[in-house]
């Protein structure tokens, strides 16, 4: 995705109190006829922040392949809560926990703020780690991410 990130990511290494978060802007290409930030851009923007997330906890997404895994998103909520239009920043938050009862499944949830701190909208994804081969998913995904990540506690596994 090329949405612009116009600042770090901010990593919960120094602040484990905060969760992770990356800055992110608003392009013309994101917004609809009304001007404002269509549907499936707020997914392409969780999505990313997603992903600078798995970065930013050191995993590597061509050894977690070669490893055999890949993660997967089985579901998707996406709530609007304000408008986003043209050149508004915004940052995006990535908090994940693992207590589904099939021990398979966790759970991403994302909130888009804007700069003042207004609540954009929230993301929240049941997810899990893929096991490449039988194409099913692994039980204690957390595990996984434990073996990949030199800073599990990004990405919920600590």
């Amino acid at each position: 995705m090329t949405t612009k990130d116009t600042s770090t990511p901010e990593s919960t290494t120094d602040a484990p109190d905060r969760p992770f978060r990356v800055r992110l802007a608003v392009r013309q290409s994101d917004l609809d006829t009304n001007g404002h930030v269509r549907g499936s851009a707020y997914v392409d923007f969780a999505d990313h922040a997603r992903w600078a997330c798995v970065r930013e906890a050191g995993v590597d997404p061509l050894e977690m392949s070669r490893a055999g895994l890949g993660p997967v998103n089985l579901e998707t909520t996406l709530r609007y809560h304000r408008e986003l239009r043209a050149g508004d920043e915004f940052d995006v938050t990535c908090v994940f926990t693992y207590d589904g009862a099939d021990k398979k499944t966790g759970r991403a949830t994302q909130e888009l703020r804007c700069i003042d701190g207004t609540l954009a909208a929230t993301v929240e994804s049941v997810i899990g780690v893929l096991d490449l081969t039988t194409r099913r998913l692994v039980r204690d995904p957390a595990s996984h991410w434990r073996r990949l990540a030199t800073i599990p506690s990004l990405l919920g596994a600590d």
